[in-house]
């Protein structure tokens, strides 16, 4: 069972969108997060002066995926004013450093390779990194330090609301591995389970994550829409085949890679060009509806 996690945010100015502070309880590391604009103060901080690895964000607009470049520096603030002047696209910087003197140029680069290889196998921005950095050479107590250190990072830039080393579905015991978790008990909701919806000579397939629906790749999706379609979706659809997430197939399309969706309803819709409950479309391998699932959820609560 995963064990409880306690983090700490400092609003330096008591605004959201200011510089924060985050530090998780009984950890070494430590956040800080800047908007860009606010890019000159980070030299008041000594947390910002230190050996570390620094995440650079373009805001996210509709449903694009935006842009993220990952880097690491012994003087993490002064590598931070040279990205100023060359890197247009960033609007926020997440650094992270540790508490003590324990991070060396070594420990950092190996961080970097780590955080670059997570970031692609989640694929949930684009990065501006060219190739996956090599790892440095380290003594095999100070790589398990660095995966806890890695860990840890994944979990304060998931609470900052950048979810880069998320995977899309979780495995049962919360690796980031794409992994499905099978529901043991009938009456139980199929988080991360596989799901199936076939409609006409379409089959996609999908999961109920925590963060809504992902319907993963492969899975194939209508060329058409009715009128019923909701507009929202049939732009979203647009989209996806303008930055080729949805590539032609014979009379349909394919889903490139997984994507998430906020509902099982929209993933229907999309899948289906014509309007679908969700709850009612999906099924699990047994045969079980979505909606059956939740119905008996809602009368065991």
């Amino acid at each position: 069972m995963p064990i409880g996690k306690s983090i700490r945010i400092f609003l330096a100015d008591a605004t959201v969108a200011g510089i924060r502070y985050a530090e998780l309880v009984n950890w070494t590391g430590q956040a800080l997060a800047c908007p860009r604009s606010r890019l000159g103060e980070l030299g008041a901080w000594p947390e910002a002066s230190k050996p570390g690895v620094y995440f650079l964000f373009e805001a996210r607009l509709g449903d694009s995926k935006p842009l993220a470049y990952i880097g690491e520096s012994e003087q993490v603030a002064d590598r931070l004013t040279s990205h100023d002047r060359q890197k247009d696209f960033w609007n926020e910087v997440v650094v992270f450093t540790s508490k003590d003197q324990n991070l060396t140029k070594a420990h950092v680069k190996f961080l970097e390779s780590n955080l670059v290889s997570l970031s692609k196998q989640a694929d949930r921005y684009s990065l501006e990194n060219g190739n996956t950095p090599p790892e440095s050479s380290l003594p095999r107590a100070d790589r398990d330090a660095m995966a806890e250190f890695t860990e840890n990072i994944r979990m304060v830039l998931g609470t900052l609301g950048y979810p880069i080393l998320e995977p899309l579905i979780r495995s049962p015991l919360g690796r980031p591995e794409r992994v499905v978790q099978v529901s043991t008990k009938p009456e139980e909701a199929p988080v991360d389970q596989e799901l199936t919806f076939k409609v006409n000579t379409l089959i996609a397939r999908g999961a109920l994550t925590d963060e809504g629906f992902v319907l993963k790749k492969g899975s194939q999706v209508s060329r058409v829409n009715t009128e019923s379609a909701a507009l929202k979706i049939v732009k979203l659809k647009e989209q996806l085949q303008a930055d080729g997430r949805l590539v032609p197939e014979g009379d349909h399309l394919v889903l490139a890679e997984d994507f998430l969706v906020s509902s099982s309803s929209y993933a229907a819709v999309l899948v289906a060009g014509t309007s679908r409950s969700g709850p009612q479309s999906w099924f699990t391998a047994d045969g079980r509806s979505l909606k059956a699932i939740e119905d008996a959820a809602v009368r065991d609560a």
